[in-house]
């Protein structure tokens, strides 16, 4: 036998190159990049979390005058790290993410080295070499040249501090926190544990009766050579302070495990380290009791290390973003995409304990699941995009989040409108539990009580007397509107119509033909709004009459205003998503309708950090023949304010929301009409997408979305499994029984 030695290098030469591409390979959770949306009022942190898990880390940098201007008291500030700041005080353990309101961010771990110092202000320290990435944080804390890295499992953060000799300590603080609500208690129960409890609440700074606590327990890998607890009173005055030697003075109490309870309170582990040591901190946390955080460290992690747990978690993630694989996009479109997706997983996230347990709305009792309780409902954000995302991707999980606000109502009498932990905030305007149940039911997720969805939905759809869900009801219901004597009086008109376009939809589904004609109607009130001589809504006075001086412009970027809830007649002028056809024909057809959305765009009315408006690129796909504009509009949206850097999101991700639209935006379609299971299509920003079902609701086991470009031009044809669709709109029914949704680019 003769060998041929160019074929056999050949040979070589592309089993090493595919030996090398296989080993480079990088998996969709190798894309994440936590650090997106740390800056802009992202509100997003950096540390980890376990997909919707309870337990996170985060570094926090929000306090201290050194942190100004983006210091958590000195202005309206919603995360617990901003990637600008430079003054580490701590690691915070339970923490929200893409929130417009501060809350969390409490029970902070610190490293320190020398002599123990309580005060944040004293012991914070700069620090440097972040890294991020799923399910990981590190970074080097200057001041004592220690080295933290930090995992999580769902219920259990987890910490690994590398010291140098000498002294070191790790301080746990229950005064520090994002919002200023107080009261905390702690306890040492041995030289290798910590038990506790911090409390929260507030959200927005509203309701604070319904402060409540969050328990903990910490564990130590190694037995401190010192411990002990802090407590700083507040300083009074008058004649018995005079008595007082101690008053407002800090109580550091040595190696005692009595429980201490009060607002500035902490405790610490001090060690004496002949040479460089690690020690790893592993605190579970519970909503229920200290006993269940316990429970929770113990069956969750156990005595598994920082990197087993870690790889776990990794691989966690990696499986879920891994439901959509895209190819033939660059380095960059890849991690904002896989961001994006890694974002929409954190919340709604996990409340119920390893053993299934949970409080109640108002807490007063604790449940049992055997399936997800799910909180951190921000529904006037999230019904738009993020759950009809879950729907086709995650629809188990979904399946889970329509259980969890069923028992929702079940405990409050009110289908949720924004709840947290919970507690129901009550929280922006609208009714938008009755879009996402309904949303979900058209896409065929129907495996719960669907009647009682139905039933609440009316309730909170018709009750006049004390509805916490729909303010201004009975106006509502009587003038098809709300007047000038509610709080943005048009938006949330334009919110109850959406809602009831949804319950006229599952009316129909039950066959009840009388509520399908009523809700139909009133979901078309708001053309009682519309000005035909500016084509835009506008409020009304409680005798019927246009509110005088209107300014359209009025309400951009929070400002109050009188007839919209944040934004302004421009960003609210299309937010009609059941009825643009109708919208159509009150602007006079095609080319009035086409010029007024363009105007939004040409006028800098468009806000991209805002939910009201963020559909709105899409609606050229109603006006045949200007459908490229949709095209050319998304994808000048998603270069311009999407990019792989801290300040890579428009702005406050709202749990999701804006990643949400850059998910569905990159993949070319978008669910235009929320309650509505229908997608519209633009050009896809991958040359493949691969969506992964799952068999468990849909029939097919992969949907594929292709791109075929000829010179990146605008879309020329559509195709659904080779046949041509004639359409830039597709049924989410035809969508996921197809095989390949096909877009041409000419």
């Amino acid at each position: 036998m003769v060998l041929n030695t160019n074929k056999f290098k050949t040979a070589c030469i592309l089993y090493m190159l595919f030996f090398s591409i296989t080993i480079f390979a990088q998996e969709p959770a190798d894309f994440v990049n936590p650090f997106i949306g740390t800056s802009n009022y992202g509100a997003a942190y950096p540390g980890p979390i376990a997909p919707r898990g309870m337990a996170s880390i985060s570094p926090f940098n929000v306090a201290g005058v050194k942190n100004t201007p983006m210091e958590k008291d000195s202005q309206w500030l919603s995360n617990p790290y901003v990637n600008e700041n430079t003054f580490l005080t701590g690691f915070s353990q339970v923490n929200l993410s893409g929130v417009g309101c501060p809350e969390l961010g409490v029970i902070l771990l610190m490293p320190t080295t020398g002599a123990v110092e309580i005060d944040h202000l004293k012991y914070g320290s700069t620090y440097s070499n972040e890294v991020a990435k799923a399910a990981y944080y590190s970074v080097n804390i200057d001041k004592y040249k220690v080295k933290g890295e930090f995992t999580a499992s769902k219920r259990v953060g987890i910490s690994r501090f590398t010291f140098p000799k000498g002294q070191s300590n790790i301080l746990l603080n229950l005064g520090l926190g994002l919002t200023n609500e107080e009261g905390a208690m702690v306890k040492v129960v041995s030289s290798t544990e910590i038990e506790g409890m911090r409390s929260v609440g507030s959200f927005c700074y509203n309701s604070p009766e319904d402060a409540y606590p969050v328990y903990f327990v910490a564990q130590f890998s190694k037995p401190a050579d010192k411990f002990g607890v802090w407590k700083k009173p507040a300083k009074y005055s008058g004649v018995e302070a005079q008595w007082m030697g101690y008053n407002g003075k800090a109580r550091m109490m040595e190696n005692t495990i009595k429980t201490v309870v009060g607002d500035s309170i902490g405790s610490y582990f001090t060690y004496k380290f002949d040479k460089q040591e690690t020690v790893e901190v592993k605190i579970g946390i519970s909503y229920v009791s200290i006993e269940n955080a316990r429970e929770n460290l113990a069956k969750e992690v156990g005595n598994r290390s920082f990197d087993a747990i870690y790889k776990e978690t990794y691989n966690e993630w990696n499986e879920e973003l891994s439901k959509i694989l895209v190819e033939g996009g660059t380095k960059d479109e890849n991690t904002i995409f896989y961001t994006a997706l890694y974002h929409t997983l954190i919340h709604p996230n996990i409340l119920n304990d390893i053993n299934g347990e949970y409080p109640v709305i108002k807490r007063s009792k604790i449940a049992k699941t055997k399936d997800t309780r799910y909180t951190v409902f921000s529904l006037w954000d999230t019904y738009r995009n993020v759950h009809p995302l879950m729907s086709l991707v995650y629809p188990k999980q979904q399946s889970d989040m329509i259980k969890s606000m069923l028992d929702m109502f079940d405990e409050n009498g009110w289908l949720p409108k924004w709840e947290l932990n919970s507690t129901e905030t009550f929280t922006m305007v609208g009714d938008p539990a009755s879009i996402v149940i309904t949303d979900t039911y058209m896409r065929g997720i129907r495996d719960y009580d669907v009647n009682k969805a139905y039933y609440a939905m009316l309730k909170g759809a018709d009750n006049i007397e004390n509805n916490p869900l729909r303010p201004g009801l009975k106006d509502y219901i009587k003038k098809g509107y709300l007047t000038t004597d509610n709080k943005g009086p048009v938006s949330t008109t334009q919110e109850y119509n959406i809602s009831d376009y949804s319950i006229s939809l599952m009316a129909n589904e039950f066959g009840d033909k009388d509520n399908v004609k009523r809700f139909k109607e009133r979901s078309l009130s708001y053309r009682k709004l519309f000005d035909k001589n500016l084509n835009l809504l506008r409020p009304r006075t409680p005798d019927g009459k246009w509110y005088e001086p209107f300014d359209p412009n009025s309400g951009a970027n929070f400002e109050e205003n009188v007839g919209f809830i944040e934004g302004n007649a421009w960003q609210y002028a299309f937010m009609v998503p059941h009825d643009i056809v109708g919208l159509k024909k009150l602007m006079g057809g095609d080319i009035p309708f086409s010029a007024q959305l363009q105007k939004i765009f040409d006028s800098k009315q468009f806000d991209m950090a805002n939910e009201p408006d963020i559909a709105n690129p899409y609606l050229f796909n109603y006006v045949k023949g200007e459908e490229y504009k949709a095209q050319e509009m998304v994808k000048k949206l998603v270069h311009e304010y999407f990019k792989n850097e801290p300040k890579g999101l428009p702005g406050n991700d709202d749990t999701g929301t804006m990643s949400a639209w850059l998910v569905y935006s990159m993949m070319g379609i978008y669910p235009i009409s929320p309650g509505d299971p229908i997608y519209t299509i633009t050009a896809p920003m991958f040359h493949r997408v691969t969506i992964k079902l799952d068999p468990r609701y849909y029939k097919k086991e992969n949907i594929v979305i292709e791109r075929q470009i000829n010179n990146d031009g605008k879309i020329n044809s559509i195709e659904l499994n080779g046949k041509s669709l004639n359409t830039f709109f597709i049924s989410h029914d035809a969508f996921v029984n197809g095989t390949k949704l096909k877009v041409i680019q000419n």
